[in-house]
């Protein structure tokens, strides 16, 4: 059993993309977070220690974002769910990384890459 944490709309400026404007000019992206968690130890305690800081999160994924240009939303979506794994009280990450402003030459509102990652438990 997990309970779900989230965290939406976090808006990061990088320089990830295919073309040599998008790597030199850099753009909004914007990630939305829901991670599977056991709230039951921190609402028993009512301490912070016993849950996921969402604010130390959110500064550790604009961080991953932010740094390291790549080319695909793939590899950025895979690297803030490796970061938010990186938690063992995190059982589980859905990432959603929008790239609102993407090179596309039509009317459209958004381009969003939806993950989901689990904790591989085979080493545990």
């Amino acid at each position: 059993m997990s309970d779900e944490l989230a965290v939406t709309g976090i808006e990061c400026f990088a320089h990830h993309g295919v073309f040599d404007f998008e790597r030199r000019e850099g753009q909004v992206f914007v990630v939305d977070l829901v991670l599977g968690i056991d709230t039951r130890p921190a609402a028993a305690s009512d301490d912070l220690a016993e849950t996921v800081n969402y604010g130390t999160l959110v500064t550790d994924v604009k961080a991953a974002v932010e740094r390291d240009p790549v080319d695909l939303i793939e590899t950025v979506a895979q690297r803030i769910a490796d970061v938010c794994l990186l938690d063992g009280r995190v059982q589980w990450a859905r990432v959603t990384l929008h790239k609102p402003d993407a090179p596309i030459d039509a009317t459209y509102s958004d381009v969003a890459l939806t993950i989901t990652r689990r904790r591989d438990t085979s080493h545990d």
